[in-house]
């Protein structure tokens, strides 16, 4: 070797090494299923303890805040029933505001029962998912897919964490097990076509949950398959062309006209974009915050869904923090007028890409610190508790 090739060698042999020092896992199906792993793991729950033991920040007042919470009372009492219907905007209201919270109370006191190991926690988070278990057979109405997206998801993370982690009696799982199976999954599994994609993104995060409390491989793959498919039809990049491309559930959007319309009407895009951007930040918070708890889980189990959507998912992020943070609205998006209000669903993609992967994001991060701690709604709750500064 001459000595002018050493230093490209010398290159060469540094970038790999830092290529394996980084790597994350893989984009292979997981050949066994790691439990706890929805959304969160054992790892990440004890150090999250040790911060609240420590009276550390931001989980400490995170802690304090879910204690405090009505989901997180020992006299809350669940309102089960056999059908719930949700119409559009939930009209009719026929159980889906109680199922949604007794989902979340669900997760809530899982999370309280390891935070005290007061048994009483573990015990209600129970008493909630039996009540369910003995009557529920069905969701209805136009409204049915986003509603088992949204308190499957919880109620799958609260199942996944009494399972493996509570040593006590649990003499109803398997019913519990057979309800998700039946009543649920069948529900999401298939992806929302072209409804908006929080639907289908939200639907994905309770069945990619579910098929990891089940250690339902069928499930998890199909569950992937969706998250492939719909997040560039979501987060536009303009690696994609010159206009978005559609969800792979959605083969009618084949136009640049019906791309435009489907988009809200907006017609100039730009990295990070979303396909509810000009609809309102709320719906497209809950777009992004669904495409991450998907990611996350399949993190735990071994497939790295935050590495193969690059960029996609960051970009989404900072387009939308930089305006809630106070950046003009350009022009020629949404007519010059956005209507804010992302909400606090930042903390899991800040901490994996800052905190795993030391990649900087300012912008995210004003944005997240602006929102601690987070709460709970709908199908997320507790994430500062949970992911703030957490890279386990």
């Amino acid at each position: 070797m001459t000595r002018k090739h050493r230093p490209l060698l010398v290159a060469v042999v540094l970038t790999l090494i830092a290529a394996l020092c980084t790597a994350g896992p893989s984009t292979a199906a997981p050949a066994t299923f790691k439990h706890p792993g929805v959304l969160v793991d054992k790892a990440q729950l004890d150090f999250a303890r040790q911060q609240v033991l420590a009276g550390a920040q931001p989980q400490t007042a995170a802690y304090n805040a879910m204690k405090a919470s009505t989901y997180g009372a020992l006299s809350y009492t669940p309102k089960p029933r056999a059908v719930v219907e949700c119409g559009s905007n939930s009209n009719p209201n026929l159980g889906c505001s109680d199922e949604r919270n007794d989902a979340l109370a669900a997760y809530t006191h899982a999370l309280l029962w390891y935070f005290t190991r007061d048994d009483r926690y573990a015990q209600k988070a129970i008493q909630i998912m039996d009540a369910w278990s003995a009557v529920l057979k069905d969701h209805t109405n136009s409204n049915a897919p986003l509603q088992t997206g949204w308190s499957g998801a919880s109620f799958s993370r609260t199942g996944e964490l009494i399972k493996h982690l509570y040593g006590g009696s649990w003499a109803q799982r398997t019913r519990f097990e057979t309800m998700l199976r039946d009543v649920y999954l069948p529900e999401i599994r298939n992806g929302a076509g072209c409804k908006n994609g929080n639907w289908e993104l939200i639907m994905t995060d309770a069945a990619i949950g579910i098929a990891v409390f089940l250690e339902d491989r069928a499930a998890f793959d199909k569950a992937v398959s969706l998250w492939r498919g719909r997040l560039p039809g979501y987060v536009y990049q303009t690696s994609d062309g010159a206009w978005p491309k559609a969800p792979s559930t959605c083969s009618s959007k084949d136009t640049r006209e019906e791309i435009i319309d489907y988009w809200q009407g907006q017609s100039t895009f730009s990295n990070g974009l979303a396909q509810e951007t000009c609809r309102d930040f709320g719906h497209t918070g809950w777009g992004l915050t669904a495409a991450t708890h998907v990611a996350e889980t399949a993190w735990h189990q071994g497939v790295n869904l935050y590495g193969e959507a690059g960029k996609r998912l960051t970009d989404g992020y900072y387009f939308h923090t930089r305006l809630e943070n106070g950046a003009a609205v350009p022009a020629n998006l949404c007519g010059g007028t956005v209507k804010k209000g992302l909400g606090p669903v930042t903390e899991i993609v800040y901490n994996h890409y800052h905190n795993r992967l030391n990649q900087q994001m300012p912008t995210t991060l004003a944005y997240t610190q602006s929102k601690r701690p987070a709460g709970a709604n709908y199908f997320f709750a507790w994430e500062t508790l949970t992911h703030a500064d957490n890279p386990r």
